[in-house]
């Protein structure tokens, strides 16, 4: 789950303007392992239960990093359309590796906060553990972009660490927003997610 970042010195050797999926490039051979070590797994399960995706909707998915949820989210609703962004192009590739035999799922390399997408253009949007890692500044940049390519009373649903502040952000940029639920990883602690609806 890749994404750009402005707060974090360490990673000006790794020479990205964005996070790697497992925090740097050397790690991201064994990010799959790690997620599944943490529970991710159930986490990704939860979160496409609550989309409750269907056939011909049209489903964007912000820091997809190397495609887990992607894939998850065609293997519960084949007919739906599927685009995973992240800003790693190593990730993407990985993601593109496990998706190959899928139809109707792509992934473009795109910034949370700079989705290359028109207005209104999706049903559903999906977020996994990739927010936490913005400063607040540009999360809000990142909701509200969501909110733009988003459909009148189309859902964004999310899962994160940290989430505190993710109501107050996704109200901002226009959101209805409610708790969906709750859960811990290994290591990381509760995750919470999060329903945001774009108002008709």
């Amino acid at each position: 789950m890749g994404f750009m970042t402005e707060h974090h010195p360490h990673f000006l050797a790794n020479r990205h303007d964005y996070v790697p999926a497992a925090g740097h490039d050397a790690l991201l051979p064994g990010y799959d392992l790690l997620t599944r070590v943490l529970g991710m797994n159930q986490v990704y399960d939860a979160l496409v239960a609550q989309a409750g995706l269907s056939a011909g909707q049209r489903v964007v998915e912000i820091g997809c990093g190397t495609g887990n949820l992607t894939v998850r989210a065609k293997a519960a609703c084949p007919g739906a359309e599927i685009v995973g962004t992240d800003p790693d192009p190593r990730a993407l590739r990985r993601a593109e590796r496990k998706a190959k035999s899928l139809a109707g799922v792509r992934f473009e390399r795109a910034y949370a906060q700079e989705l290359p997408f028109d207005d209104g253009e999706f049903d559903t949007a999906l977020s996994s553990m990739m927010l936490h890692h913005l400063d607040e500044t540009t999360q809000a940049a990142a909701l509200c972009e969501l909110f733009r390519v988003l459909k009148p009373g189309a859902r964004a649903h999310i899962v994160d660490v940290r989430g505190d502040a993710l109501p107050r952000l996704l109200r901002a940029a226009g959101f209805d927003c409610a708790t969906a639920g709750s859960g811990r990883l290994r290591l990381a602690g509760q995750v919470t997610r999060f329903r945001a609806t774009r108002p008709v």
